[in-house]
């Protein structure tokens, strides 16, 4: 089976500190790959803000999610503070994705993952082309 593999960018243009809790973790006692997804979310809601932006208005647009992939480089555990790092890559007619680096706070590498984003109409339920101020706000790198 081919593996995930997923192109770290240079640098990010956001990161946030967001803690494990203990609803985060599965029966292995680490952090669970729901409650992950959650977690890059989070950061994905705080990654907006900071443009300005919600998930319902990026510049006159939503946005929806149509894929996700995760790749887990180490365990999280219970009072780990993860500093997730965000950044939007691969811009197209319809979307972007966005890159994240999720590290423990003794720099461990925990995981990294890629959202697919694409531009929805919520009222029309349709795609819609990225606005041009949306794209030129997010493509800021660090």
């Amino acid at each position: 089976m081919a593996r995930i593999k997923i192109d770290l960018p240079a640098h990010f243009s956001y990161q946030t500190e967001l803690p494990i809790r203990i609803t985060d973790l599965n029966y292995g006692g680490h952090l669970g790959n729901d409650a992950l997804l959650s977690l890059l979310h989070e950061a994905r809601v705080q990654f907006l803000k900071q443009h300005g932006y919600s998930e319902l208005d990026v510049a006159g647009a939503g946005v929806i999610m149509s894929d996700v992939g995760i790749v887990y480089k180490g365990e999280g555990f219970y009072g780990d503070v993860l500093t997730v790092q965000v950044q939007a890559t691969e811009f197209s007619k319809y979307g972007f994705d966005l890159v994240y680096l999720l590290l423990n706070q003794n720099g461990k590498e925990i995981a990294q993952a890629k959202t697919g984003m694409l531009c929805f109409d919520y009222q029309q339920r349709k795609l819609r082309t990225i606005p041009a101020e949306a794209r030129e706000r997010l493509e800021t790198k660090a």
